[in-house]
């Protein structure tokens, strides 16, 4: 079965085409085939198959869809659409659908050209151009599959470009002439083509041609952008002009137009095919993540809201940013830059140092516009260009780390595929950050602490002194603030404002989904239209409250003319309240789920609107109190008091450490052992702070060197403690093969193989729960064997006995410094400290041996029970689950909180950063911590 999708829809079985039912099929089918391996949800589905409002029965529709699907591919064991949670996902090789393997060859070429093979690299992306048939996806028109289609069009046409780079690199210059006319009268504004026909024209000595491409552009960019050709372009024309274009350069003297300077070489040899590899990547892995936190934020539903920006009038650019794109002393009657999403990218490739601040009020679009500009910059992604690089700044404290180690830690945290050494090779993420290869567009600069913005803007502008690229946003009162108190500003960036949503804008967006005759917006639009200056129409310049007023009254039986009245809002401030306590009932209203294949159907899991918000106040609480607004599943142990918390992680293995000396040695013995690992457990849990999540995978190729260096270490261990309590030659044996075992199936637990996996809540908490119970039952085993064969087997020897033989310093040396090693491994210098001396005092305790093998198997079991709970519960899942069960049964947060935070996702309260979650504003991550009685702090977070 072969999948077409770049061009018209076409399903082929062997030489035979396969009719589809209908359109609507269509639509299903190319929905699913345009994102091959991922769920897609029933409601994304819908949205691709109707613009309009859809049917009651939509649902039950896409689900027939699908069935019809199947009966066509011959699917009887849902083995290519495959039913996946609440949505469907199809299977396809790259041989089986053309956008895969289109995909695959242009990352072979690409890679190709890195290794300094051109002519390879143009005969692959020559291959995966012929893959074309036209248009994607032609005559399949709803809005969601047109947005889509619209970027697999700019990805051919970016391929293209390059090819013809290639091509000019290898002095093909009158081979891509032809085809670069055609391409520049198909696409009248885009740069980058007409650079490449001025080049292929000067080269084939028709440089009068050339001058007129370059004149015919400005004229067009002026008259429907009002902007100038790039420096690239405009730089190109001179050269031109000059007579100055060599017409037969070599290979490795050719610059890409518009690409960036080449990196400088660090103190290292570098490594560049496997670090091409990474960056190839990174621009199809993030291209997948961006792409699918916008249609699960449904920033294309059916169009967002249009964001437009200007340059700023504050006072917070350099001088040496300004002109010649602002105005100048010598123009003070040139207009100011401005414009929309593309207007801005054009904006960005024009500053020479592709250094921008975005700025913008409380919800003015700041994160929105992020994700849209990255998005952009990767559908035009070209060759040498660094790859734009989404991050928070939230996290970032300029005070202790520099910008470029951030990165690379946020580069490997959200990419933990570039930690493979094997892959990459060694510190990849730090070279593409040293070497120039990343654009970092770091979003939320005002949600640094008051007290460091200024500090963090001085440190980034000497941190990309160097003409290194660089994109921010920040609330504009935050950034004016800094500078103006501080002097704290980006001396080479150009700055421009997010401007206040347009009237007609508004009501666009309002009235999208609109259904033919419907009239309940109307008197909204006569009221903006009467009133432009009134308090609904000052509320509505903003994305976050059009978007929140659509929310909420998107149920045709609300009545949205009710904003108008002015006995109940007579201000901006009572609407905008308004309008936030609205969304939660509006989008937790009932969510049908479709069937999962293989179970009997199951109602749709629906949360009760008074349950979600007491549970995210609590947690909007919890982020409020501790000053951040990502919430971690990992420091969801914050939200307990820490007294509270250390006997929660503390006391359950004390108690099993407990009974298991009462058992071994009698009641004193028992209250001994229980004591010092309550305080240990208790005090290092109050103290201190446990590791983050592991972000590992189980791998088993290529383990064995490593595996048996690890299993030698625990070799060692095992022959220790067996010597160390005078066991035999077979029992130290026994010890040495389990404790080699336990230690050395850590090696399994390596990082991803390549950065297609990016990390999320889910996947982060699944791996570290893998790596909790790998390390938990490796070492229960293993402590539990031991204590077994001690306590059954020892000879009793002595070695430095004490207070009456009932202490031995030699024995508690030994284990004292076990326990030690362990608990520096888990839980860090305190957890050494606190767990080595429970251990020394436990440790040299003498009793008498089992009376029976039972009573030491027993001992033994319990013994290594209480060992794994003390490892599992300071790992980053085992206290979340402890945690998590406390509030739960408090009735602070549901009891399955990760399926009610990915609820909440996909309805839109949350968005996802990378591993974290956060709400999809500060205001309304205020509002509701405002409830639960805590005043909210002033952080910041633009919208």
């Amino acid at each position: 079965m072969k999948f077409l999708v770049l061009g018209t829809l076409e399903v082929w079985d062997g030489q035979n085409r396969v009719t589809l039912p209908s359109t609507r099929h269509q639509r299903v089918l190319a929905m699913l085939l345009l994102t091959p391996g991922a769920v897609v949800p029933v409601s994304k589905l819908v949205e691709a198959t109707w613009d309009d409002e859809p049917p009651a029965t939509a649902t039950k529709q896409i689900q027939n869809c699908v069935s019809a699907l199947r009966g066509r591919l011959g699917d009887t064991e849902c083995q290519v659409i495959a039913t996946d949670g609440r949505g469907y996902r199809v299977a396809v090789t790259e041989d089986q659908l053309d956008l895969l393997c289109f995909t695959r060859r242009i990352a072979t070429a690409r890679v190709l050209a890195a290794a300094g093979e051109p002519a390879e690299a143009v005969l692959e992306m020559r291959s995966a151009l012929r893959l074309w048939r036209g248009p994607a996806l032609d005559g399949l028109g709803t809005a969601a599959l047109t947005a889509r289609a619209r970027r697999l069009d700019e990805q051919r046409l970016d391929a293209l470009e390059q090819c013809v780079d290639w091509q000019l690199a290898l002095g093909e210059h009158r081979e891509v002439a032809d085809e670069l006319v055609e391409l520049v009268t198909e696409h009248p504004l885009r740069e980058r083509p007409h650079a490449q026909l001025m080049l292929a024209l000067t080269r084939c000595g028709r440089q009068a041609e050339a001058i007129e491409v370059f004149h015919r552009l400005r004229e067009r960019l002026a008259e429907e952008l009002g902007v100038d050709p790039g420096a690239e372009v405009r730089e190109l024309y001179e050269r031109v002009l000059r007579g100055e274009v060599d017409l037969s350069p070599p290979v490795s003297a050719v610059r890409e137009p518009g690409s960036a300077p080449a990196p400088r070489p660090g103190p290292a040899a570098p490594e560049p095919p496997r670090l091409d590899r990474a960056v190839q990547e990174l621009v199809m892995v993030i291209t997948r993540q961006w792409t699918a936190e916008a249609e699960v934020r449904s920033l294309n539903r059916p169009e967002p809201v249009p964001l437009r920006w200007s340059e700023t009038r504050r006072q917070v650019a350099a001088v040496a940013a300004a002109p010649p794109y602002g105005r100048s002393a010598e123009d003070p009657d040139r207009p100011m830059p401005s414009g929309g999403l593309t207007d801005l990218l054009a904006r960005f490739r024009q500053v020479p140092t592709r250094q921008l601040v975005v700025l913008g009020g409380p919800g003015a679009g700041k994160s929105v516009l992020a994700i849209l500009f990255t998005l952009g910059l990767l559908a035009d992604h070209r060759p040498g260009e660094p790859v734009p690089v989404l991050f928070s700044l939230a996290s970032w404290n300029p005070h202790r780390e520099h910008i470029h180690r951030w990165l690379a830690r946020m580069l490997v945290q959200e990419y933990p595929g570039l930690a493979n050494t094997a892959v990459y090779g060694r510190d990849a993420a730090t070279r593409l950050v040293v070497e120039n290869r990343v654009l970092p567009v770091l979003d939320g600069l005002d949600e640094i602490p008051p007290g460091l913005r200024a500090a963090a803007i001085d440190a980034l502008d000497r941190a990309v002194a160097g003409d290194r690229p660089l994109v921010v946003t920040c609330r504009s009162e935050e950034y004016e603030l800094a500078a103006d108190q501080a002097g704290a500003i980006l001396a080479r960036a150009a700055v421009v404002e997010i401007e206040p949503v347009a009237l007609e804008d508004a009501v666009d967006f309002l009235t999208a989904r609109r259904r033919v005759g419907e009239e309940r917006w109307q008197p909204v639009i006569d009221h903006l239209r009467r009133h432009p200056g009134g308090a609904l129409a000052q509320s509505l310049r903003t994305p976050l409250m059009i978007d929140l007023a659509r929310t909420a009254y998107a149920h045709p039986s609300t009545v949205p003319a009710e904003l108008c009245d002015p006995a109940r809002f007579g201000d901006r401030a009572a609407i905008e309240g308004h309008l936030l306590d609205a969304y939660l009932p509006a989008v937790y209203a009932s969510w049908p789920e479709p069937p999962l294949r293989h179970e009997r159907p199951v109602p749709a899991r629906a949360y009760d609107v008074d349950h979600a918000e007491r549970w995210l106040a609590f947690l909007a609480r919890h982020l409020n109190r501790t000053r951040t607004h990502d919430l971690a599943w990992w420091r969801l142990d914050r939200a307990v008091p820490r007294p509270v918390g250390g006997l929660l992680l503390g006391m359950p293995a004390a108690l099993l450490f407990w009974i298991t000396g009462w058992l071994a040695g009698g009641p004193l013995i028992g209250l001994v052992y229980g004591l010092f690992f309550a305080a240990a457990g208790c005090g290092v849990h109050t103290l201190g702070r446990r590791p983050g999540p592991l972000r590992v995978e189980l791998h088993f190729r290529s383990t064995a060197t490593r595996f048996l260096g690890r299993f030698g270490i625990g070799v060692v261990i095992g022959v220790s403690l067996g010597l160390g309590w005078s066991l035999s030659a077979e029992m130290i044996g026994l010890l040495a093969t389990v404790f080699g075992l336990g230690v050395g199936l850590h090696v399994w637990l390596a990082t991803p193989v390549d950065v297609n996996r990016v990390s999320s809540p889910p996947l982060v908490l699944r791996n570290d729960r893998i790596a909790t119970w790998a390390f938990t039952l490796s070492f229960m085993a293993s402590l539990g064997l031991f204590y077994t064969v001690a306590f059954a087997f020892t000879r009793e020897i002595r070695f430095v006995p004490i207070l009456g033989g009932t202490f031995d310093l030699g024995l508690a040396c030994a284990a004292g410094l076990a326990s030690g090693l362990l608990g520096r491994f888990l839980l860090g210098n305190l957890g050494g400290a606190a767990y080595g001396l429970a251990g020394t005092v436990v440790g040299g305790l003498i009793f008498s041996r089992a009376p029976s093998l039972a009573n030491a198997l027993t001992v033994g079991a319990l013994f290594g029970l209480a060992g794994g709970l003390t490892v599992g519960l300071a790992r980053a899942w085992g206290a979340f689950t402890v945690v998590r069960l406390w509030l739960a049964a408090r009735g602070h947060i549901p009891l399955h909180l990760m399926r009610f935070l990915d609820d909440a996702h996909r309805r839109g309260v949350l968005r996802q950063v990378g591993a974290v979650y956060q709400f999809r504003h500060a205001r309304l991550e205020e509002r509701l911590a405002a409830r639960c009685g805590a005043p909210p702090t002033s952080r910041g977070r633009g919208g």
